[in-house]
């Protein structure tokens, strides 16, 4: 199936673009990490004009320049798209400015980006997590971080979520992925652009559900990875996804969300492809863990931002806010915050007090 897609994804997009009813949109990405590069790629390949801002002005100019991503050597970024290191460019006069830093760079990059955003502007979120401090998602982050003095007169916020790897987005493998947002025109709007011969789109109301699930995932897959680590084999691994999102599935209703949201590709499509591959920064620092270095250790090794490390803090201020029992995030905790051995941790896991399954889905 991949050959096939990867053989026609770029003639048959670009045979796509030659239609003419196929329109060429402005595409503003804040961010030129993996997902944001991948995608950026992607959009840039179906014809639409990209344009890709960084923070880190060097960054910006190896990308221009070697057309190469450190991290995505397999992927090899078009001519026709463009970089900036101005926030007032990559900002100005877009059909959507897809915000693609890390979660916890997101406030920060909205404050810079807030007198240039336009009244009404399509804003797609493509970073998962959930803030500590203020336990917002990453689109309420940014309704508030815009809402301020000087910004926009309102914008139309889409959470772009599901099982993806950068990796294989790259490359044209099949993917699909949830667009997720009450504003039911915006959500398909950015569905029908994104939706290509190797990335199939889905809409979903629930946004709220959709980016708790993709902050979520990253406590369970590092706790898959940590059991990995110690050497316990398939079914530790099933246990764990399985349980792990009956946990998130219990804290998403009781925030409000809907329960399918937890059974589709953005609850447990991203928690099995994050708690499984080895693409996952997650799922390798927890192997790591596993196998005995520290925390700080395994982030060291991996090399790159470990969202679920990050997640932590929120997600245990959430379960005690909304009293909801989430005994693997209590245990990833203990393992990571509080020194308990992964060994011990389990053990601990294990001889918990039995239960009926069903009534803790």
């Amino acid at each position: 199936m991949h050959r096939n897609c990867r053989a026609n994804g770029r003639s048959a997009r670009r045979a796509d673009t030659e239609d003419k009813n196929v329109t060429k949109r402005k595409i503003g990405i804040l961010g030129a990490g993996t997902w944001g590069m991948a995608l950026a790629r992607m959009l840039c390949v179906s014809g639409n004009d990209v344009l890709v801002w960084s923070a880190l002005g060097q960054e910006i100019d190896n990308l221009s320049t070697t057309r190469v991503h450190p991290n995505l050597p397999g992927m090899k970024i078009p001519q026709e798209l463009k970089f900036t290191k101005s926030m007032e460019e990559v900002c100005t006069d877009k059909d959507i400015l897809m915000f693609a830093v890390p979660s916890v760079f997101v406030r920060g990059t909205a404050a810079k980006a807030r007198p240039y955003v336009a009244d009404g502007q399509i804003i797609v979120d493509v970073a998962k997590g959930v803030e500590p401090d203020t336990l917002m998602t990453m689109t309420e982050i940014l309704a508030d971080e815009l809402g301020k003095e000087g910004g926009p007169k309102g914008v139309r916020l889409v959470a772009l979520s599901g099982p993806t790897h950068a990796e294989e987005v790259a490359v044209d493998l099949p993917t699909t992925i949830v667009s997720a947002s009450p504003d039911e025109e915006a959500a398909r709007y950015v569905q029908e652009v994104f939706n290509n011969t190797c990335m199939r789109v889905y809409t979903n109301p629930d946004i709220k559900g959709v980016e708790l699930s993709g902050a979520m995932k990253n406590v369970i897959a590092l706790g898959v990875g940590i059991s990995t680590g110690l050497g316990y084999g398939d079914n530790a691994r099933a246990a764990l996804i399985t349980r792990g999102i009956a946990e998130i599935a219990r804290l998403g209703v009781a925030m409000g969300c809907n329960v399918h949201t937890f059974a589709g590709l953005a609850g447990i499509g991203d928690l099995i492809v994050t708690a499984t591959s080895m693409h996952s920064r997650n799922n390798r620092a927890g192997i790591l863990i596993g196998k005995g270095k520290s925390p700080a250790e395994a982030v060291k090794e991996v090399g790159m931002v470990v969202e679920g490390m990050n997640a932590l803090p929120a997600a245990l201020e959430l379960a005690e806010k909304y009293q909801v029992e989430m005994p693997i995030v209590q245990t990833v905790d203990a393992i990571v915050n509080h020194g308990m051995s992964a060994a011990e941790a389990v053990r601990a896991l294990m001889d918990r007090g039995l239960k009926n399954e069903l009534p803790q889905l």
